[in-house]
């Protein structure tokens, strides 16, 4: 059988006969790679093993409560660089969603209601039955429901 270069590496090896589409060598960090290709593949086409994956990682959080913060408080450099990146991805974000540079949404507040489009329906005032408080004054604004 000939040798053929490897995926990952490109060194030229040659696959075993038992595995006809092998385009990955064996070496650990290949190996690696080629788990890491297959993974990414699986989560991408198959949705019970995505909701596998999500079900698990909530468990595994679950059970090390603490974990992230103690990790943060221990690498602030990888802390930091993270937050960067997320700041990055962020932009990139709201730039998709909006190209032309108008006022965008922010992740965070998908759901926020537009103030523009809200009617005062009237002025009330909240007073405590059982605690001596002073009466409060607030605005009842309905919402209308509005679907993309």
């Amino acid at each position: 059988m000939e040798r053929i270069p490897c995926s990952h590496c490109g060194d030229l090896f040659k696959p075993s006969p038992r595995h006809k589409n092998q385009i990955f060598c064996m070496k650990p960090e290949c190996r690696r790679a080629r788990k890491t290709a297959w993974q990414s593949h699986k989560m991408k086409t198959d949705p019970e093993y995505r909701l596998n994956q999500k079900v698990s990682q909530r468990q595994w959080t679950e059970n090390h409560p603490g974990y992230w913060r103690e990790y943060r408080r221990k690498n602030p450099q990888k802390a930091e660089r993270n937050r960067i990146l997320q700041s990055l991805r962020n932009r990139r974000a709201r730039k998709a969603t909006n190209p032309d540079g108008t006022d965008s949404v922010l992740i965070a507040k998908m759901d926020a209601s537009n103030p523009e489009t809200s009617q005062i329906l009237g002025r009330f005032w909240m007073v405590p039955v059982i605690a001596k408080m002073d009466a409060l004054k607030v605005n009842i604004l309905k919402i209308p429901i509005s679907y993309p």
